[in-house]
């Protein structure tokens, strides 16, 4: 399920499912800078 943003004449969907698929792959990528980080300490 997908959610409609209209502005003035334009209409757009928001796919949901990818933007949590994003969010996580962000989420992992900030954890593995973190254990990085942590290694060279």
């Amino acid at each position: 399920m997908g959610r409609l943003i209209i502005d003035g004449n334009s209409v757009y969907e928001i796919d949901e499912e990818c933007i949590r698929r994003k969010e996580k792959k962000k989420q992992g990528k900030k954890e593995g800078e973190r254990q990085k980080k942590e290694k060279k300490q």
